[in-house]
């Protein structure tokens, strides 16, 4: 009798502190507050996509930066003040775009359904529609937006383009994913651009010699030395996934195996046999595109706010 009893207790606690937090990520969260929420996103973003294609891989970065600091929480979106510097002020973040298309969906949503929709799953929604006009990835909706935003965490919490594997895993574990989720994320760089200063050094300087990396293919360094001339160069952008950069697909794949990965991070992936056989996977496209949707939603699950945690922000800022 007291074993029953004990075990009625417990799940009673399990489901009163469940209901408490409000539950978690879910299927059209705003289908009765809402119900054209998805819809809105999706037009504006569709619309934005067509005059400039360069923000599916602007979104990605910053989904991917906002999600590495303090979970997905649009804390990335938030502005510095006198009295505080943000995330959008780090080093890493000054490569990251279409903050002016996140307000114009806010700006939309506010409009139609005041107070509902935050900015956390507007920067979700965003990134998925932006890739393609067919969703590649189901994305769960119900998240909270932060209010906090420092720009130490993201100088120090989003990994840099010189990391090691050692490093990379470690980054990524640290929010919940795994060696898979780093090899397939790491996809993303089929799209965009790199800026020459986060690469540079592997082209003039690797060792502290004036030498080159040698993991590096050298007709592609000899390429990439004729676009960033100088170690100081640090305003000139080149393609990550030469030929490919604006289709998303698997090529990225194809030119890690031929040692022309841009980054000293992409080159990393084949330094370790485990995520070296997980590239050779997704060499198949269709592998590619199931495993990049599994780990884009977890991505988007990592250190949501969701209930009654954080707030619905009026604006982006």
């Amino acid at each position: 009798m007291k074993g029953s009893l004990s075990f009625f207790l417990i799940s009673l606690v399990a489901i009163l502190l469940g209901t408490c937090r409000g539950g978690e990520l879910r299927k059209h969260f705003y289908e009765e507050t809402c119900p054209e929420a998805e819809d809105i996103v999706q037009k504006i973003i569709w619309e934005n996509v067509a005059l400039n294609s360069t923000l599916p891989a602007k979104f990605l970065r910053m989904h991917f930066h906002d999600c590495f600091v303090r979970g997905c929480d649009a804390s990335v979106l938030i502005d510095s003040t006198a009295s505080n510097s943000a995330e959008k002020d780090s080093i890493p973040n000054q490569t990251v775009g279409g903050f002016d298309v996140i307000e114009e969906v806010k700006t939309e949503l506010e409009k139609k359904c005041p107070g509902i929709v935050s900015c956390a799953d507007i920067v979700a929604l965003a990134t998925r529609d932006s890739v393609s006009f067919q969703p590649l990835w189901e994305v769960l909706t119900g998240r909270r937006d932060g209010r906090i935003s420092l720009v130490s965490e993201a100088n120090s919490q989003i990994p840099p383009p010189s990391f090691n594997f050692s490093q990379l895993k470690q980054s990524f574990a640290s929010k919940g994913l795994t060696v898979h989720d780093l090899v397939v994320l790491s996809g993303g760089h089929t799209i965009g651009v790199g800026h020459c200063n986060f690469f540079s050094r592997r082209l003039y300087n690797f060792t502290g010699k004036g030498d080159a990396d040698p993991s590096l293919d050298s007709t592609y360094a000899a390429f990439l030395r004729t676009k960033c001339r100088s170690l100081a160069d640090n305003t000139t952008i080149v393609e990550m996934d030469p030929g490919s950069g604006m289709d998303f697909d698997n090529n990225y794949y194809k030119i890690l195996r031929q040692n022309k990965g841009m980054f000293q991070s992409d080159a990393a992936l084949l330094t370790d046999n485990g995520a070296s056989n997980i590239v050779d996977e997704l060499l198949d496209p269709a592998k590619f595109f199931t495993e990049f949707a599994q780990s884009m939603e977890r991505l988007g699950a990592v250190g949501v706010l969701t209930g009654t945690s954080g707030e619905i922000r009026k604006k982006i800022q």
